[in-house]
């Protein structure tokens, strides 16, 4: 982390714990000033949960930056559910948490799965957004989950690939993402186990342009890997529970707010074919297109837009 131009590290002035209903309390900390400009984070995944860098991408004598674990992530309980754990469900737990915490209106920023997040929300309750700063753009179309778990990738990660597959029997290969979900959601703990390893070292080493270790162990680490590939497989398998092009569909309720989308040229999770459709459909925003950079809001080409994206975003909203 020290070549990574982020602020210095903060511990949060504020944690709470939040019952947004059915049986989830979610993890929400408030890092900077309480009278700063409000911004809430949202983390990828889904299921990916908080990580103490997310602190460090604002400045924390300008903002009040809202974070937290979403269902079934991270600190928030119980961890790994996906029952009552659905997009509409988490944009209900912002509009919850806002309120909790007396928010008029927020900038949102996502990467990842948070970009679709902050996308569906900012769509369903634009005037209580002021901006978004979106990083590694995730529609969740059936081309990118293609991409992903069907194949797409295997042309720049055939040894990779072939580790993935690994678990599934060849007869099933035609549909590895709906045969890893039976898996992870089955009967056989051990089964469900190794498939939850291989599924997590897949998406760590397509999440930056070089390999990083902690990102590895992270997500085939054996308490974390079954929990954070269940809500994963969850979601990838449900298309997010979106229809096909909702997002870029509703871009017009959104288009009126500022915003700043940056994406790596060599991004493997997120191609940036999927960031310049949202621009295309958003003229007004602004694409930085990060020639030397992958998946990872902390590589250092990513970071350092991200760092300049959020102070211009902030510096219209006033």
């Amino acid at each position: 982390m020290t070549d990574v131009p982020l602020h210095p590290p903060v511990e949060p002035y504020a944690t709470h714990r939040i019952p947004v209903g059915d049986g989830h309390v979610l993890h929400v900390e408030e890092v900077g000033r309480p009278d700063g400009v409000p911004l809430v984070f949202l983390h990828g995944g889904p299921g990916g949960g908080l990580v103490p860098a997310a602190r460090r991408f604002f400045d924390p004598g300008r903002f009040r930056a809202v974070l937290f674990d979403q269902r079934g992530a991270g600190r928030s309980t119980p961890f790994g559910e996906v029952r009552a754990n659905t997009t509409g469900h988490l944009v209900a737990d912002l509009e919850t948490i806002r309120r909790r915490l007396g928010v008029e209106s927020w900038l949102v920023f996502g990467g990842s799965w948070g970009v679709t997040l902050g996308l569906a929300y900012a769509q369903a309750h634009p005037d209580r957004v002021t901006g978004l700063v979106l990083r590694g753009v995730l529609l969740l179309r059936r081309a990118e989950r293609d991409w992903f778990y069907q194949g797409g990738l295997r042309h720049l990660q055939p040894e990779e690939w072939d580790r993935f597959v690994a678990p599934i029997p060849p007869a099933e290969r035609d549909d590895v993402l709906a045969a890893y979900h039976r898996r992870l959601h089955g009967p056989d703990d051990d089964e469900a186990r190794a498939c939850a390893r291989a599924w997590g070292r897949w998406e760590a080493v397509n999440s930056s342009l070089r390999p990083d270790p902690e990102t590895l162990d992270h997500f085939t680490d054996d308490g974390r890997a079954l929990p954070i590939a269940r809500i994963l497989s969850h979601y990838a398998v449900h298309g997010g529970f979106l229809t096909e092009g909702q997002l870029l569909d509703g871009v017009d309720r959104i288009r009126h707010l500022p915003a700043v989308i940056v994406n790596g040229r060599y991004d493997l999770c997120c191609p940036p074919a999927s960031a310049y459709d949202l621009a295309r459909r958003w003229p007004e925003a602004e694409l930085r297109i990060v020639p030397d950079a992958g998946h990872s809001a902390t590589e250092p080409g990513i970071a350092r837009e991200l760092l300049r994206a959020v102070d211009r975003v902030a510096d219209r909203i006033g």
